[in-house]
């Protein structure tokens, strides 16, 4: 029920600050039952809903309705000054067709048209070194059909002490993911991890140091429940002036028990909260590179640094693994709508859960302001030989 009311407060918080942002401000009954609805939800208290009535109260100077929306825009403007939203809707359609390499199976093919994903959410200026962001997301395929996917605190020093700290939910910083594509890189698949941390770091204009902690799911066997996994990583970005039309961020970062992804945790039985044996570290490496601001390359690797044993993570098979991935992208913007690119990725020892080899390549336009179409083909083959061709289309509106 808490979650449930957390979302709700969230949802209401978002669209009150789009109105916010837009000055659509309207003195009107329903601008009296959002203050309502505000109020009962302990987003301002009942002085500030006071407040905020007072103001919008005649005057002897200015009375008419004009005056009052002006007053009512110029007192919320101070909070939409601090408050960011955001949001994103992107709807797909795919053709996928499986081949198995056993005669035995029936090969398949599936389509279908889907709201792939909903984000919406936003960061706010809470003091000169406090930030908070809250974001929610909804994934259809998704078994929780809006979960929040980002609460974060963020104390900075700024002109103090070049330091910060982040606290809350969180997608870690292990690994980066960069893609021009619909699908997700392989790497993302094995090593994106959402976890309640804490992360400190310090950034300048060339490098980022980060190391964090978080109390995973995936235990040690016997091991008792604690903030026992760790994370550290180093982040290199070329200053933007230093070489003319050329931009380059490289990367390395480690993670102590990789088994703690979104994903891995997940493997086969689709039930987290497992045990191993011992933590299995991870690590990643990756490259950005742009010309022009025109043509793209990006090359990423992730995988565990030593073998898990024998069925543990549920991944099939009887003998000790160690999964890896890596991908690679080249992109170029036709023109300032028109963007192509191709991609080469792959892994080891991942079974049937992500392609040995997988390549295609993907165009999208951009349609109108804040909205694009993509048009998406890969081709995987597994460890086991069974094939995929995987097309997919998708329509894409951000604001």
């Amino acid at each position: 029920m808490y979650k449930q009311n957390l979302i709700i407060i969230g949802i209401t918080l978002f669209f009150a600050l789009f109105i916010i942002n837009s000055n659509a401000f309207a003195i009107s009954k329903e601008t009296e039952q959002l203050l309502k609805l505000l109020e009962k939800k302990n987003i301002i208290t009942d002085q500030e809903a006071a407040d905020i009535r007072q103001e919008m109260e005649p005057s002897s100077q200015a009375g008419d309705k004009e005056a009052h929306e002006t007053k009512f825009a110029g007192l919320l403007g101070k909070w939409a000054d601090k408050i960011h939203p955001s949001a994103c809707i992107e709807v797909e359609a795919f053709y996928q067709d499986y081949d198995f390499h056993d005669p035995s199976v029936r090969d398949t093919d599936t389509s279908d048209l889907k709201l792939a994903t909903v984000a919406f959410g936003f960061d706010v200026d809470i003091a000169k070194h406090v930030k908070g962001s809250l974001f929610f997301l909804y994934e259809e395929d998704d078994t929780d059909p809006i979960e929040i996917d980002e609460g974060i605190i963020t104390i900075d020093g700024a002109d103090v002490v070049p330091l910060y700290v982040d606290l809350g939910k969180m997608y870690v910083p292990f690994g980066r993911f960069e893609s021009h594509f619909i699908s997700d890189p392989l790497t993302l698949e094995l090593g994106e991890t959402n976890e309640s941390a804490v992360v400190v770091g310090s950034r300048n204009d060339w490098v980022e140091l980060s190391v964090g902690a978080f109390n995973g799911d995936i235990d040690e066997t016997g091991d008792e429940n604690h903030i026992d996994n760790y994370l550290a990583s180093a982040i290199f970005t070329l200053p933007e002036t230093t070489v003319p039309d050329f931009n380059l961020t490289a990367g390395i970062s480690v993670i102590s028990n990789i088994a703690d992804s979104n994903n891995l945790q997940t493997v086969g039985t689709g039930v987290s909260a497992a045990t191993i044996k011992n933590h299995i570290g991870g690590f990643n490496t990756f490259i950005i590179a742009s010309l022009l601001d025109r043509f793209f390359f990006n090359a990423e690797y992730l995988g565990a640094i030593d073998d898990f044993e024998a069925g543990e993570l549920s991944f099939d098979g009887g003998k000790a693994y160690r999964p890896e991935a890596w991908a690679i992208e080249l992109a170029c913007g036709v023109t300032d709508n028109l963007n192509l690119a191709v991609c080469y990725e792959g892994s080891n020892d991942c079974g049937d859960f992500l392609p040995e080899k997988q390549f295609g390549g993907v165009v999208s336009y951009g349609l109108f302001k804040d909205t694009s179409i993509a048009l998406e083909y890969l081709y995987g083959k597994y460890e086991n030989k069974d094939t995929r061709h995987l097309m997919t289309t998708m329509l894409a509106i951000e604001f």
